[in-house]
């Protein structure tokens, strides 16, 4: 496991620094974007000039929250530090590799703020703090808190926004009694749960297109052993069309889960040059998620996790070994519960 600094040592590094990137990973969901634009409001109110980096273009259903237009594709010209939020995997960086910058983010000191519990592969970075939480936004606000650095109304709203998603509403097995308490400490810093909830509903409608191209995914879920695994592909001419709607992964992992019998749920994303991605989520009691992504060298939590892969081998052979470890792990779990 990666050595997890102090506060202090991230205190230090911000301290030292004027400018500031905050970097987003290449899979950027709801958690590592609303803690960045929180860390925005928060080291803004230092005095600290920061700037937001996104290699993607930001799927549309995160357009909702307030400053997701202040991401820019290209590092800017001149920064003192980096903080890279929510990943410490080093693939999740592939558009700044591709583009020739990852060695100018090498070369200024680099913090990572996350909260996997994967031992980290960007081996450039100066700071990597990623105590145990449920999500990234509950590491900056207690880091936030032991530094004694601002938090105004919106950025603790955009902290809860964050924790209230990767906890799914505070009832995921990574939620801890701390993650509620935070939760409570940002409600009485003035954040309405109720207007979070209805801004939430709001952003969950979707076009009618995307309801008819849910429904054709489901009828391609394809099951295995014995209904534990719960799977579907995703060829790239859909992702083209669909993903600047909504990620077609995260339309149809959750029914997935559904099935009677039902473990753990794969979603497989084809690119083009022979790239596969995956999203893993399990059900609660088979804590497999993480260890299935960490064995193609990615990572996340026990019941959320990802993996990402362009080493030439065919998706249809990620996909079997895929099934085939999932199965071994799952067997593991019902061994060690006999």
């Amino acid at each position: 496991m990666s050595k997890i600094a102090d506060a202090k040592a991230v205190g230090k590094v911000i301290a030292d620094a004027k400018q500031i990137v905050i970097v987003q990973p290449d899979n950027p969901d709801t958690d590592s974007l609303a803690s960045a634009l929180a860390l925005e409001q928060i080291l803004g109110q230092l005095g600290k000039d920061i700037r937001l980096y996104a290699g993607v273009d930001l799927p549309s259903y995160l357009h909702y929250l307030p400053g997701f237009d202040h991401l820019e594709k290209e590092l800017p010209k001149q920064f003192d530090a980096s903080i890279i939020v929510d990943t410490t995997s080093l693939s999740l960086l592939e558009q700044l590799e591709q583009s020739g910058q990852l060695n100018w983010l090498a070369a200024k000191p680099a913090i990572i703020l996350d909260h996997h519990a994967t031992d980290s592969t960007i081996k450039f970075a100066k700071v990597i703090y990623n105590p145990p939480a449920v999500a990234t936004g509950e590491v900056i606000y207690e880091l936030a808190d032991q530094l004694n650095w601002p938090i105004n109304l919106e950025a603790a709203k955009l902290l809860a926004v964050a924790i209230l998603s990767d906890s799914l509403g505070l009832v995921s097995a990574d939620t801890t009694a701390r993650s509620v308490h935070v939760v409570g400490e940002l409600v009485e810093r003035g954040v309405s749960l109720a207007e979070l909830e209805n801004t939430r509903r709001d952003n969950l409608r979707r076009e009618p297109e995307l309801i008819h191209y849910k429904g054709r995914l489901l009828q391609r879920v394809e099951f295995y052993d014995d209904n534990r695994l719960a799977v579907v592909t995703i060829p790239w001419e859909e992702i083209e069309q669909f993903s600047p709607l909504y990620n077609p992964s995260m339309l149809v992992l959750d029914d997935m889960r559904l099935g009677k019998g039902t473990d753990l749920a794969m979603a497989f994303k084809l690119y083009p040059g022979g790239k596969v991605t995956a999203k893993l989520r399990a059900n609660y009691g088979y804590p497999v998620a993480d260890k299935l992504a960490e064995h193609f060298g990615g990572g996340g939590h026990a019941y959320a996790a990802g993996f990402k892969l362009s080493d030439g081998r065919s998706a249809e052979d990620i996909k079997t070994e895929a099934i085939a470890k999932a199965a071994e792990l799952l067997a593991a779990v019902d061994k060690a519960k006999s």
